[in-house]
C-alpha cells in the first residue's frame, strides 16, 4: 500500500473526530447544543435609593442584587450603583440601581441623579425616629429634582429590630397616603424580608405606566436611557411646578 492510501485510510478512521486543521470537529447535535448569546434587555431603567444616613440603603441594594448582607457597611460616599436584570410581564429589564449618600454635604452630587430615575425608593429606619422626621426634607428633594412621572415607594427598613421600633407601621402608611401615588412597605435587608418585592413591585408599576406604543415597539425603539455615571454631575433641571407633599 502506498503512503497516500495509508494516510487516506487513517483519515477515514478519524472522520468526525478531528478536522483538517487538527481541531475537534463538532457533529450536528453538538453544534445545536452550543450556547446561544443571552437575549438583550427590552428595557433599561434607573432606580435610586434615598434616605438619611444609616437607614440601610446599601444593605437593601446589595441584598437584592447580590443576596448578601453586611452587618457593618461603610457609609456611601457620593453615589454607588449596581446592575441587575429581571423579567416581568414577559419583558427583560436591566435595572441600574443607584445608592445615594444620606449626608447633606453630598446633596449637590446626588441630586443630579434624580431626574433620570424612573423609580425612587425612600428609606427610613423604623428604630430611629429622626430618620422618619427627615422624610419631608427628602420629599422636597424629589419635588425639586425628580420627574413627575417617577414612581415612589416608601420603605420602613430594619423590621428585624421590631423590639426597638420607634415608628409604627400606621405612621409610615399615613405619611405615604399624603403623597400622590406613593406606595408603602416595611422590610428587612438583614432577614431578606420583602426586599425582592420592593424592587419588583416598583418595576411593575413603572411598566404599567409606560405608554402602550412604547411597549409595542421593536427592541431598537423601546430601550430606555441608561446613563453611565457622570464624572461631574450634569446641570440640574429647573424646579418642578407642582409638589407632591402636603
Amino acid at each position: 500500500m502506498d503512503r497516500g492510501a495509508a494516510l487516506q485510510r487513517r483519515g477515514g478512521g478519524l472522520s468526525g473526530g478531528v478536522s483538517a486543521a487538527g481541531s475537534p470537529a463538532l457533529s450536528g447535535g453538538q453544534a445545536r447544543r452550543r450556547k446561544q448569546p443571552p437575549r438583550p434587555a427590552d428595557f433599561k431603567l434607573q432606580v435610586i435609593i434615598i434616605g438619611s444616613r444609616g437607614v440601610g440603603k446599601t444593605s437593601l441594594m446589595e441584598r437584592f442584587t447580590d443576596d448578601t448582607f453586611c452587618e457593618a457597611c461603610k457609609s456611601t460616599v457620593g453615589v454607588d450603583f449596581k446592575i441587575k436584570t429581571v423579567e416581568l410581564r414577559g419583558k427583560k429589564i436591566r435595572l441600574q440601581i443607584w445608592d445615594t449618600a444620606g449626608q447633606e454635604r453630598f446633596n449637590s452630587i446626588t441630586s443630579a441623579y434624580y431626574r433620570s430615575a424612573k423609580g425612587i425608593i425612600l428609606v427610613y429606619d423604623i428604630t430611629k425616629k429622626e430618620t422618619f422626621d427627615d422624610l419631608p426634607k427628602w420629599m422636597k428633594m424629589i419635588d425639586k429634582y425628580a420627574s413627575e412621572d417617577a414612581e415612589l415607594l416608601l420603605v420602613g427598613n430594619k423590621l428585624d429590630c421590631e423590639t426597638d421600633r420607634e415608628i409604627t407601621r400606621q405612621q409610615g402608611e399615613k405619611f405615604a397616603q399624603q403623597i400622590t401615588g406613593m406606595r408603602f412597605c416595611e422590610a428587612s435587608a438583614k432577614d431578606n424580608f420583602n426586599v425582592d418585592e420592593i424592587f419588583l413591585k416598583l418595576v411593575d408599576d413603572i411598566l404599567k405606566k409606560m405608554p402602550l406604543d412604547v411597549l409595542r415597539n421593536e427592541l431598537s425603539n423601546s430601550i430606555l436611557s441608561l446613563q453611565p455615571e457622570p464624572e461631574i454631575p450634569p446641570e440640574l433641571p429647573p424646579p418642578r411646578p407642582h409638589v407632591r407633599c402636603c
